[in-house]
């Protein structure tokens, strides 16, 4: 299946669902890398986000996500990436997704969620692979410099 425009495209008759999630980076040997799960059923890679429940925050619920779809849980948060929008996989809802970034020092993580079958995969932030949702690739893209200057400066506070 290929993500096309009328994804997009808000419907008047559709529900709105908060959703929330994040770029997970790490560095190793002097590189950025991301992390993206695989979802059952789709041909490429997604952010680990999902739905907000009730009484979490948007941040709290990007965390429990990044965990379960993903298996990663020391996390440092560095910042608000911002919110994207469009309809999700079935057509049925309206989603508005918050990314924070997070930094981490894991390198594995085994997913609790059912629908993210394989372990955390790590990509450079300089080679993008095939992503599902078009915004997301978008959104790391857009936020490289911003997410290369974040880390440096985490690292400076570090020191």
């Amino acid at each position: 299946m290929k993500i096309d425009h009328t994804w997009y495209q808000r419907p008047s008759h559709v529900p709105e669902h908060e959703s929330a999630g994040g770029i997970v980076v790490r560095i190793a040997n002097g590189k950025i890398y991301f992390a993206c799960a695989g979802e059952t059923g789709l041909s490429a890679y997604v952010l680990p986000k999902g739905r907000v429940e009730p009484g979490e925050s948007l941040e709290q619920a990007a965390r429990r996500e990044i965990e379960e779809e993903a298996g990663l849980a020391r996390l440092t948060l560095l910042d608000f990436l911002g919110t994207r929008e469009r309809l999700d996989y079935d057509k049925r809802a309206w989603k508005k997704i918050h990314y924070f970034l997070f930094l981490t020092d894991q390198i594995e993580g085994r997913p609790t969620d059912p629908q993210h079958e394989s372990e955390v995969k790590w990509f450079p932030l300089d080679e993008l692979p095939e992503m599902f949702w078009p915004e997301q690739r978008q959104l790391v893209q857009e936020n490289r410099e911003h997410i290369v200057t974040r880390i440096q400066a985490s690292l400076q506070q570090t020191r």
